[in-house]
C-alpha cells in the first residue's frame, strides 16, 4: 500500500493505477518475497527511467505525461501476466521462497522464471524506450527494415536502448537474487546451482522482451508523423504521414502480448543456462 501511495505522490501512478498496483503487489508479495522484491525493483527503476530527460520526450511523444503516470490498464498490461503466473506458483509451491534448481524443483523453478520473464520484459521495454529515445543523437532504426525513423516510432531501436533493456531486466533479477540470499538458509545455497545466474538470465529476458515488443510494434502497431503537431501518433489522419505498422494492436496490447511471450521463453533460457552448469559439474 505504501508503494501505491508513493507512486501516486510521485505522479508515477494515477489513482486507478495505484489501486491496480496494490492488487498486483499484494499477489506477488503473498506468493513470494522474491517476487515482490523484483516487482519493487521494476517499479522504482522504471519510474526513474521514465523521468530521465522528460523535457526531451515531451517534444515528440503525443500522450506525454509528467512522470510517465500509469493508469490501471498500463499496470495490468505490464503486471497482469506475472500476477497470474504468481498465483499458479502459489498453487504449485505454496507461499515460500524456492531456489532455482530445475533438477530438484522443476515446476517451481519454471514458474519462478516465467514470473521474472514477464516482469523483465516490461522493465526491458521501458528502459529501452525511455532511455534509448533520448540518449541517441540520431534517429533510431526500425527493427524490421533498419531504416532511420523519427524518435518515438514504434519498433525503433538504438544501441543505447538495446543496452538499457538488458540493464532493466538485470535490475529485476538482482532484486530477486538479493532477496533469495536473505530468505533461504545458507546450507541450501551451498548445495544448489549458482543463483547469481538469475541476474544474467533476467538481463537476457529484458533484451528478448524488448526485441519482441519492437517487432510487434513495428509490424502490428501504426506509427505516423503528425505534420501539424510534430508528434509521433498511433492513428492515421489528414495531416499524418505513415511511417510503419498496421493499425491492429495498440501499445497496451503489444506490451501484454510481449510480456506473455517472454514469460514462455525465459524459463527455457534459464533451463539451458543451468543445464550447462549441470553438465560442467558432472564432468568436473
Amino acid at each position: 500500500m505504501y508503494i501505491s501511495f508513493w507512486g501516486l505522490s510521485r505522479k508515477s501512478l494515477s489513482v486507478s493505477g495505484a489501486i491496480a498496483g496494490f492488487i498486483v503487489g499484494f499477489v506477488h508479495t503473498l506468493s513470494s518475497n522474491c517476487f515482490f522484491a523484483s516487482l519493487l525493483a521494476f517499479f522504482v527503476s522504471t519510474s526513474k527511467a521514465t523521468k530521465f530527460r522528460a523535457s526531451q520526450k515531451a517534444k515528440f511523444e503525443e500522450h506525454f505525461k509528467e512522470g510517465g503516470q500509469r493508469n490501471w490498464v498500463q499496470v495490468l498490461c505490464n503486471g497482469g501476466v506475472s500476477t497470474q503466473l504468481a498465483i499458479l506458483y502459489v498453487i504449485d509451491n505454496g507461499t515460500k521462497e524456492q531456489i532455482i534448481d530445475f533438477r530438484q524443483s522443476y515446476n517451481s523453478s519454471w514458474l519462478a522464471m516465467a514470473v521474472l520473464g514477464a516482469i523483465c520484459c516490461s522493465a526491458g521495454d521501458t528502459f529501452s524506450s525511455e532511455i534509448g529515445s533520448v540518449m541517441h543523437t540520431n534517429g533510431p532504426w526500425l527493427i524490421t527494415t533498419l531504416s532511420r525513423v523519427p524518435r518515438g516510432t514504434n519498433g525503433g531501436i538504438t544501441f543505447w536502448g538495446t543496452l538499457a533493456s538488458f540493464v532493466g531486466g538485470a535490475i529485476v533479477g538482482f532484486g530477486y537474487y538479493i532477496t533469495l540470499l536473505l530468505s533461504v538458509e545458507s546450507e541450501l545455497l551451498k548445495d544448489c546451482p549458482p543463483q547469481w545466474l538469475i541476474v544474467v538470465v533476467c538481463g537476457l529476458a529484458g533484451l528478448v522482451g524488448s526485441t519482441i515488443d519492437s517487432l510487434l510494434g513495428s509490424t502490428f502497431q501504426f506509427s505516423g508523423f503528425d505534420k501539424e503537431t510534430k508528434h509521433i501518433v498511433e492513428k492515421d489522419g489528414p495531416n499524418v504521414e505513415t511511417i510503419s505498422g498496421m493499425p491492429i494492436l495498440d501499445n497496451h496490447s503489444v506490451n501484454l502480448l510481449a510480456s506473455f511471450l517472454t514469460s514462455l521463453i525465459t524459463p527455457r533460457l534459464a533451463y539451458t543456462a543451468y543445464w550447462h552448469i549441470y553438465l560442467a559439474h558432472e564432468v568436473g
